[in-house]
Formats: structure tokens, sequence, C-alpha cells
């Protein structure tokens, strides 16, 4: 009679210990999420302190009084509700802007076979990768010379050129990941080239719209140097030109809860729209990440 085979049991999980992966993963994920949202929930405890818990020494964390004097103090010193209007007139205007002029143009980067088509796109490419900021100079004699001072167009105009490039290089590599049977039904139907992109293409590449559009529109609301040198006048300053230029009573006073109020409601809005988008953008960042 042959000997029998030994059977090799595997130790369960309680034999073998805690699995301590899931544990140390968790544990990251939980500093990594405090480590960037503290800056944030420290701004927006500063806002609703009271002027003593803000100076107190040593720091007052988590008070125990909350206001809304300093919001309150935000719409009565200064018209705050202006500067909102400002910030979303410009980031709004310059993104349809974009999305408007470069979604056609790089259509027919996507599918037009155009001479120089490689030379476009590399200078669209080298115009993306160029510092704005070096722009800042000839862009003022530009201003200067047109009179567009303490005009919404001295904004709207360098916002889109300088987003444009970007939606056209996002907005082209998701034209081509379109089958090209969609497009010839559709000339099959009868459309002609401006209704099918309108009717047809346009509708299925919203998420690539949606995420180019808000990259867009974040740039132009969070601008600083343009608009503090373009807008002087009190009634044409947008959010980022009005927190930075809050004052106190004296010279040496810093007034940290007004200044926290604003920074609160000036990422508010941003942070708004990336929730309520936030389906449309991961479908967008995500496109054509798999294929098959």
């Amino acid at each position: 009679m042959a000997p029998s085979t030994p059977v090799v049991t595997k130790p369960s999980p309680t034999q073998e210990g805690v699995n301590w992966k899931p544990v140390l993963l968790g544990i990251t994920v939980f500093l990594v999420a405090i480590f960037s949202l503290a800056p944030i929930l420290w701004q927006l405890l500063t806002s609703i302190k009271t002027n003593a818990d803000i100076s107190r020494i040593p720091n007052v964390y988590f008070p125990r009084e909350f206001t809304l004097e300093h919001y309150i103090q935000l719409f009565d010193r200064r018209p705050f509700l202006r500067y909102v209007l400002n910030s979303a007139f410009v980031a709004i205007v310059s993104t349809l802007l974009c999305l408007g002029l470069g979604s056609p143009a790089a259509y027919a980067l996507a599918r037009l076979r155009l001479k120089g088509e490689q030379l476009i796109l590399g200078l669209v490419l080298i115009v993306t990768l160029f510092p704005y900021i070096l722009l800042f100079l000839g862009l003022l004699e530009i201003v200067q010379i047109l009179g567009l001072g303490n005009n919404y167009l001295a904004l709207i105009i360098p916002y889109t050129a300088i987003n444009l490039p970007l939606t056209i290089l996002v907005m082209r590599s998701f034209f081509q990941q379109l089958p090209r049977d969609l497009e010839d039904a559709a000339k099959v139907d009868g459309y002609n080239t401006v209704q099918m992109l309108w009717q047809i293409v346009l509708p299925t590449t919203i998420p690539a719209l949606v995420t180019t559009g808000i990259l867009a529109f974040i740039f132009a609301w969070n601008e600083f140097i343009f608009a503090l040198t373009f807008m002087t006048r009190e009634t044409m300053k947008t959010i980022p030109v009005a927190a930075a230029q809050i004052g106190g009573a004296t010279l040496f006073e810093i007034p940290y809860g007004p200044i926290a109020a604003a920074t609160v409601l000036g990422t508010l809005p941003l942070v708004l729209l990336v929730l309520f988008f936030q389906r449309k953008i991961v479908q967008g960042l995500t496109a054509g990440a798999v294929k098959g």
C-alpha cells in the first residue's frame, strides 16, 4: 500500500497575524488628506474665529465661539459682491471663448490633412509651455496703446490667448479618439461640417469640454498679476486682487479674519464647480486610457 501524501494546510489569517498592508494604506491616505486639507481647514476656522481667538497665544485651533463678523465686514466696507461678479464674468467669457475657438481648431488639426500640421502643433506646444508672465511687459504696452485699462477686455483677451493652446491640444487628443464611422454616418445623413461638429461630435466630447473648460476657468479666476496691473479702478478689481489688498484699521494691523473670509469666498465657487462636474471631469481625464 502506497504511503499517503501529507496534506499541506495554509495557515489561516489569524495564524499569520494581522495584514498590515490595508492598515498602512489607510493611514497613509488619511495623513495625505490631512496634509492637503489642513491649510483649507485653517483658513475656514480663522474666518469664523473672533479677533481675540485669532490673536491669542498659544494658538486656538478649534474655538468655542464662532462669528460671521469677518464675512459681514467684507460686504459692508468694500464692494465684495462686485469683485465676485467681475471674476465670474471674466472667467466665464474667457472660458467660453477658449472652447468656442479651440474646439474647431482642434477638430481641424485632428481630422484635416493640413500642410505644416506638425509645425503648427509644435508651435502650439511651445506656446503652452511658455511662461505667461514673460508676456507681461508686451501686454502692458498693448493695453496702454489701445486704452484698454480698466476694461474687461484687458483680462479676457490675454486669458483666452493663454488658455487657447492648452484647449487645442487637449481637445485634439479627444477628437482623435472618436471613430470616423460616426462622422461618415453623419455625412451620409446629409449633415454638413458645421452641423456635424455642433450636433454630433461636440456632444460626444462633453467630458473633454468640461475638463478643459474648468482648467481655463480656474486659471482665469485665480490669475493675479494681469488683474492687479490692468484693473486699477476699485469697481473693476477681481477677487485675488481684492483679497490681497485688504488692510486693517492701522498701517501695522494685519486683518487675518477678513483675509481668511475673502480666501474662503474666493475658493468656494471653484470647489462647488468641481464637485458639480465631478463625474464629467473623471470621464474626461480617463477617456482613452482603456482601449478595446
